[in-house]
């Protein structure tokens, strides 16, 4: 992914015509530590180092297993003039896609009109940032020598690649299943890069879930059970479950929770795909709009091919001990004395839970990044890590402050036929009920430890996400 950092330009010796041979070899010669007429991979980031445009080590591979033809393990100049050539075509179409009234320059108003294309909005302040960092003259404008040396050795391809930094990624896992699903280049499509990103989310995924588990647990808990009269807090709800099932008690319902994670992103994934031809023309770009629509059905396409597994969940994490063996122990019974349409209690309130989880989610998380740039970004339009993950975080926390209510009715009318002496309400009655009781605040109620669980939930996703990507090989965004 790019970095837009200043000063990633080339020295003056690179600066020459581009149909130049002397810019190719002065390069070349550059980067040809040992003068043995061929550049490997060490002398690639080392040269790529010394020019003061290091790009990190998936981006680098990236750029010698592009160039390097015969796969020898080593660039000639032959095969090193090929793949400047090709990147430099790739980058002209870029530039002339900015420069929208074709005057050999690219202002901030080019940005944002071309930006706006692709469903990313912003301000001019925010592209004159943009222009500042690829700007050698400063004269605000960018023309094509400047443009060509920024991204010579960059192995973004087009310009939609340049800005997908800014992209929503939902890497990040806190345990929720409400998230837009995330988005690949074609690049990234035929590499393989999408399966092993999908599989490094899913096993992060998978161990922020388990570790944040109790507090899970404790939410449902006090979905199903909290009331004026069962006051449950902290501290009581884990010192009940604990008391009644033992330390083990507090992962209750989370190996089906992880074992979904698998099947709703395959699922969520292929049905963003498809949505997003059916609402957009052949060679449209997507847009926020589309993007947001897309996502919202491809979320309630996955909820519906794995909502059984939410059922099955939820009544694992309220069941006694010994109430159910396992999984599969608790769908036999299910089945066998509420029948097949019991898997599907609590739907309604799940679906409509999507929508405004979705659309508030990304809404906040735009506001957030839109107010960052404009307020903390100095000369550089590269939020970085901490930034993102904080915006994630609040907009994450957001979506789900609105969608609550919904998710609480659903976790209830899921838990129902387990409660004895308890009328089987629809969405409706349960919302009537729960307010004539309960008030508002028991729309509410098993908030506080699901709001605990999104910085954990957060930080182990991360982690988990970065190593598991390395180890996979991913190229860095």
């Amino acid at each position: 992914m790019l970095r837009w950092l200043r000063g990633f330009a080339l020295p003056a010796a690179a600066c020459q015509d581009a149909q130049s041979p002397t810019r190719y070899e002065t390069l070349f010669q550059q980067l040809d530590r040992n003068r043995d007429g061929v550049v490997d991979i060490a002398e690639l980031q080392e040269g790529l180092k010394s020019l003061g445009i290091p790009l990190g080590q998936a981006a680098e591979e990236k750029i010698f297993a592009t160039g390097d033809i015969n796969k020898d393990g080593k660039l000639d100049f032959e095969e090193f003039m090929k793949y400047l050539k090709d990147h430099e075509k790739k980058m002209k179409l870029a530039f002339k896609s900015l420069d929208k009234n074709n005057d050999g320059k690219i202002e901030a108003s080019e940005i944002v009109q071309s930006l706006q294309t692709l469903g990313l909005t912003i301000s001019e302040k925010q592209a004159e940032l943009i222009l500042q960092s690829i700007d050698a003259d400063g004269t605000m404008t960018v023309d094509w020598n400047e443009w060509r040396d920024y991204f010579l050795f960059n192995p973004a391809t087009d310009i939609e690649e340049i800005i997908r930094f800014w992209k929503h990624s939902t890497g990040i896992d806190i345990g929720d299943s409400l998230t837009i699903p995330d988005e690949f280049t074609e690049d990234e499509k035929i590499s393989g890069q999408w399966w092993r990103q999908l599989l490094a989310g899913g096993v992060a995924g998978a161990v922020s879930r388990t570790s944040t588990a109790p507090l899970d647990r404790l939410k449902v808990m006090m979905q199903v059970h909290g009331s004026k009269s069962n006051k449950m807090n902290l501290v009581g709800g884990f010192q009940q479950m604990v008391k009644e099932g033992g330390i083990r008690s507090l992962w209750r319902g989370n190996g089906t929770n992880v074992i979904k994670i698998a099947p709703e992103t395959a699922v969520k994934f292929w049905a963003y795909e498809q949505y997003k031809k059916l609402l957009t023309e052949e060679g449209q770009k997507v847009g926020t709009f589309e993007r947001f629509i897309s996502g919202s059905m491809a979320g309630a396409t996955a909820q519906t091919f794995i909502y059984p597994m939410e059922v099955i969940k939820t009544r694992l994490a309220v069941g006694k001990t010994g109430q159910y063996s396992g999984m599969f122990n608790c769908a036999k019974k299910i089945l066998k004395h509420e029948g097949l349409g019991a898997f599907y209690k609590g739907y309604i309130p799940n679906l409509l839970g999507i929508i405004p989880y979705a659309g508030i989610d990304l809404a906040v998380y735009e506001l957030l990044k839109s107010h960052w740039l404009d307020n903390f970004a100095k000369d550089t339009v590269n939020p970085g890590v901490m930034v993102l993950l904080g915006c994630g975080a609040l907009s994450s926390t957001c979506g789900q402050l609105a969608s609550y209510p919904l998710a609480l009715v659903r976790t209830r009318m899921q838990a129902q036929a387990m409660l004895e002496g308890t009328p089987q309400l629809n969405m409706v009655g349960l919302f009537r009920r729960i307010i004539s009781k309960e008030g508002v605040r028991g729309l509410y109620r098993g908030i506080t430890p699901n709001f605990m669980k999104v910085l954990p939930a957060v930080g182990i996703s991360y982690v988990v996400y970065e190593n598991m990507k390395q180890t996979l090989g991913v190229a860095q965004k």
